[in-house]
């Protein structure tokens, strides 16, 4: 069997390439080895950790209701486990479902199948699906390789037992432990973390660097990690090794190693979440000119173009940052190369987004960056104690902080923390990639009272004309 264009995974950048490569009139083949589309992501990744976190978020808004508006609901709630797993699962089925008809409309041949490559133009597809061809090979013009990333499992840790989880485990959510360990203070760990406390686990974070989500803007940390302290009853260890995982009886015994928490513990469960790696291990890519990094990524341009003329590769495996959204633009990127088109790769910013409760968004530079760097920048900054809207919601721990280049007045990156700041972080990136100055954001009118408002007054901030607030005209300090 032979496709001019082949496709190597099926996630978020692997079927957008697809799709888009269809739509500029290629033929095209998804080779996928699970049996629905849509990866890490969609299958055991963003779709269902966010739709777990929604219920973690509704329960603490109850709890706020009790606490500080006196509107009480009777009883603690009740939580059946198996419906929520339901539910969660219905989100996927759903997506997964619109996938597949998007494939057959577009006329793309989706092969469940496990790809290695053969040599650079031939893969051999290895399963029992029908939908292999007869001699289990696959023959291409071009690959688009896009085989994603895993959780990474340090082998002292993987001790053959399902009470120690990574990010997969944790989302099939078999029970809800009584107690648990989450063993790294990233996102993945935080965002897990905050949904088993919410359902009623007693969860213990331990971290090993000096605080949580490490290369963060610490501002930003700051309200979040008070927070995630409090759900956690005090249970935040950083600066604290794991030593070992023993299994005993029902129970995962835990050694610490740091100099505020020595010595054993145990759990009943475990959740390792230490971050991910890229698959290109095992796809026989040895037999192609692709160059693989000491890291493990693909080395590629900004065409997504590898060392080997007939292979592109996208998301994941590409190289930082491993996130869904900068693997679906990538597939763009490629689908076009392919279609002749002269495209490229050139994001001046890749949103990042923690969706924990408060949520932190960034784009474009970051403070701890500009610091790292010598990046000469100007940090206004913008709390929302001061926003009517974030009053009115009880959520007034938050911030907005621009980054501006002090010689231009451009902006060169965003941070906020704060309830919604994944959803208010766009128009942080829309305004990095048009190259606005901060005057193009605060004499836009912005909706009152939203949390939106926010941006412009940081931008006020920067010209001391933020009403809100007093801060004197100045001339601006700059970092870095």
């Amino acid at each position: 069997m032979h496709s001019p264009v082949v496709v190597l995974g099926g996630g978020p950048g692997g079927y957008a390439a697809a799709f888009l490569a269809a739509d500029e009139g290629l033929d095209v083949t998804i080779v996928e080895a699970e049996p629905r589309l849509g990866g890490t992501c969609l299958l055991r990744g963003c779709i269902p950790s966010k739709a777990l976190l929604h219920v973690a978020k509704v329960i603490h808004e109850v709890d706020d209701l009790k606490a500080n508006w006196g509107v009480e609901y009777p009883g603690k709630p009740s939580i059946d486990i198996d419906k929520v797993r339901a539910r969660k699962d219905q989100v996927i089925s759903n997506l997964t479902g619109g996938l597949g008809n998007l494939a057959k409309r577009r006329n793309v041949t989706v092969i469940q199948a496990r790809g290695t490559f053969v040599n650079s133009t031939t893969l051999q597809l290895e399963g029992d699906h029908e939908s292999i061809p007869v001699g289990g090979q696959l023959t291409f013009d071009h690959c688009i390789l896009a085989t994603g990333s895993v959780p990474a499992m340090p082998p002292a840790f993987n001790i053959g037992s399902d009470r120690v989880m990574d990010s997969t485990g944790a989302l099939a959510l078999a029970d809800i432990p009584e107690s648990m360990l989450v063993v790294g203070g990233g996102y993945i760990g935080l965002e897990m973390g905050s949904v088993y406390a919410h359902l009623g686990s007693k969860v213990t974070v331990v971290e090993l660097a000096e605080g949580l989500l490490p290369g963060a803007d610490r501002d930003l940390v700051k309200p979040l990690a008070k927070r995630i302290d409090k759900l956690c009853e005090g249970r935040v260890l950083t600066n604290t090794k794991v030593g070992s995982l023993t299994e005993v009886g029902d129970k995962i015994e835990v050694t610490f190693e740091g100099p505020a928490h020595f010595g054993h513990e145990q759990f009943d469960r475990v959740l390792v979440s230490i971050g991910r790696r890229p698959v290109t291990r095992g796809l026989g890519l040895e037999n192609t000119s692709v160059v693989v990094n000491e890291r493990g990524f693909v080395e590629c341009d900004d065409r997504q173009r590898t060392a080997d003329p007939h292979i592109l590769a996208i998301g994941d495996v590409a190289g930082d940052p491993m996130l869904a959204h900068k693997a679906t633009h990538e597939g763009r990127v490629a689908a076009e190369v392919l279609a002749g088109k002269a495209a490229s790769f050139d994001k001046k910013a890749i949103p990042a987004v923690v969706f924990t409760d408060p949520e932190i968004a960034w784009a474009g530079i970051t403070e701890t960056e500009a610091k790292r760097d010598g990046v000469k920048v100007t940090v206004e900054v913008y709390p929302w104690a001061a926003s009517g809207r974030a009053q009115a919601l009880g959520i007034t721990e938050g911030l907005t902080k621009w980054l501006v280049d002090p010689d231009s007045g451009r902006i060169i990156g965003c941070g906020i923390v704060g309830s919604g700041a994944g959803e208010l972080i766009a128009e942080a990136v829309l305004a990095i990639e048009m190259g606005c100055e901060v005057h193009d954001v605060t004499e836009s009118v912005h909706p009152h009272p939203t949390l939106s408002e926010t941006l412009m007054n940081a931008g006020e901030v920067h010209f001391g004309t933020a009403t809100e607030i007093f801060k004197p005209k100045r001339k601006p300090a700059s970092v870095g």
